[in-house]
């Protein structure tokens, strides 16, 4: 193969030559710092600035005023709930997040409760990665501060229903975050729309560049105000302090304009693709499950369990096909997928799983490249597991005493 094919759109994505191009000035002659205010550089730094947080706010349905500029979504994961924790220590100290989180947001609420500064509700999703507005609502304590819930799970697609759990933390009076990263520029995201106070993006899951991401602060009913986790200059309303990355900024500000502009096209170009690729799998493998809920999930994203199929086996089976075994933060753990592990699926089961994920540049023939040579590898590493051989006569493998040999 000349061509390695590229189906790994959720670890990260390529970035959209307009993108560069917009970018390219702003390496060069337009050097200037958005924060000098006493010539023309730094106030045409400044205006690109303000025309990417505009750009972004146009996407997600806010104002500019609400946009701050981090260097991406795991640091304003950390913002929101350390700075939330921090601003409302006064109310409360509980958090309710969900098993199946970024482990931005994870290791981040782990941290908070071994320095002491809060109790952390962790939810079990259900088989399909969703939890429900009754659970969260079960979880509310008089203490609640806030509720953090992602919205498209980035291993399985799976998407939350946060308008829904939006709606019960403005009722209880409870600020609500959702680290929309996976989500945005795929399906439509508006913050009041549904109900979002705090939410965490990324550019490079959006054709931007790596290194550049955004918190949405509401500003307005109710007010929302972070404690810095940064402290400096008391730049971007003192949330985050910092000479801005202009290059990063306007590339941002120019793919959440794409995207906007796409999202449509796009979103139905990646279905297409992931339905054809589930299908030709789905039809030509036995004994191999889908991960994740059918249908309400990320378009472009599709988590597949073969059984008797080591998935770092499968990788290095098919060097002409960028996959991966779960989030790309995670991937050099051999431990199997916490996420599927949350949704009840057994360890074994979970080493079989492969994630892949669709984007703006895929196309139908890297589909049919990469399930040939899927379809291929699968059935020579089955070939050779006597593992297998007992499936295809019936046998439970998890009612085996693997210890005597005998099913129990």
């Amino acid at each position: 193969m000349s061509k390695v094919i590229y189906l790994d759109y959720n670890a990260t994505t390529p970035m959209d030559p307009r993108v560069l191009d917009a970018m390219l000035p702003y390496m060069g002659a337009k050097f200037g710092n958005a924060a000098s205010r006493s010539h023309s550089y730094g106030w045409e730094a400044e205006e690109a600035v303000e025309l990417a947080r505009q750009q972004v706010a146009d996407l997600i349905g806010a104002s500019p005023k609400e946009i701050v500029f981090t260097s991406g979504a795991t640091e304003s994961d950390n913002i929101a709930v350390k700075g939330a924790v921090e601003m409302l220590a006064h109310k409360g100290r509980h958090v309710i997040t969900v098993k199946t989180e970024h482990k931005a947001i994870l290791d981040t609420c782990k941290y908070l409760e071994t320095k002491g500064l809060a109790d952390v509700t962790y939810l079990d999703p259900d088989r399909d990665g969703l939890v429900t507005v009754e659970q969260i609502a079960a979880a509310i304590r008089d203490d609640t501060i806030l509720i953090t819930v992602m919205y498209g799970n980035n291993e399985i697609g799976t998407l939350q229903p946060i308008t829904e759990i939006g709606a019960l933390a403005r009722e209880r009076g409870i600020w609500f975050h959702t680290d929309a990263t996976q989500g945005v520029g795929k399906v439509p995201f508006d913050v009041n729309a549904m109900n979002v106070d705090i939410a965490s993006l990324s550019g490079h899951k959006i054709y931007g560049p790596k290194g550049v991401g955004v918190l949405y602060v509401r500003r307005r009913n109710p007010r929302v105000r972070l404690a810095p986790v940064i402290h400096g200059g008391g730049h971007e309303r003192g949330m985050r302090s910092g000479t801005l990355n202009v290059p990063g900024i306007v590339g941002i500000g120019e793919a959440a304009r794409l995207c906007q502009a796409e999202l449509t096209r796009d979103a139905a170009h990646t279905r297409a693709l992931r339905d054809r690729f589930e299908k030709t799998l789905l039809e030509a493998l036995d004994h191999t499950e889908l991960n994740g809920h059918q249908v309400k999930r990320l378009p472009n994203t599709t988590n597949l369990s073969f059984t008797c199929v080591e998935g770092e086996s499968l990788i290095m089976g098919i060097p002409d096909v960028a996959v991966s075994s779960g989030s790309a933060c995670t991937s050099a753990s051999l431990e199997p997928s916490y996420v599927l592990r949350a949704l009840g699926v057994g360890d074994e089961l979970a080493h079989s799983s492969i994630r892949f994920s669709f984007g703006r540049f895929s196309t139908e023939e890297d589909v049919d490249i990469a399930t040939e040579s899927l379809i291929g590898t699968v059935n020579r590493l089955r070939e050779m597991s006597p593992l297998y051989e007992m499936v295809l006569e019936g046998i439970d493998l998890s009612t085996i005493d693997w210890s005597s040999g005998q099913e129990h």
